[in-house]
């Protein structure tokens, strides 16, 4: 999506904000506003910011198991299923 075809004054918050409030939730498509031709904010409907934040959260997960396998601090697959398969033996 490109920011050009989804960008509005911010005066139109105020005067246009149910309207505003309904294409984004419809289209899901956050929109650009703007201010004296400057970008100031980006309004976006509620279940997109969620999913946002989802998967920002599922990023950082996987950039923390990056950095501990460069320090060294993992196992192999083999040695965990062989741990496992011990636990269930006992």
């Amino acid at each position: 999506m490109k920011f050009s075809s989804q960008s509005r004054p911010i005066s139109d918050l105020e005067t246009h904000a149910a309207e505003i409030v309904r294409d984004i939730t419809h289209s899901r498509q956050p929109l650009l506003m703007t201010e004296n031709g400057e970008a100031k904010l980006v309004v976006m409907d509620l279940r997109s910011y969620e999913e946002q934040q989802e998967a920002i959260a599922l990023l950082k997960i996987l950039a923390m198991g990056n950095r501990e396998i460069e320090k060294g601090k993992f196992r192999s697959a083999e040695d965990v299923f062989a741990e496992l398969d011990e636990e269930d033996s006992q």
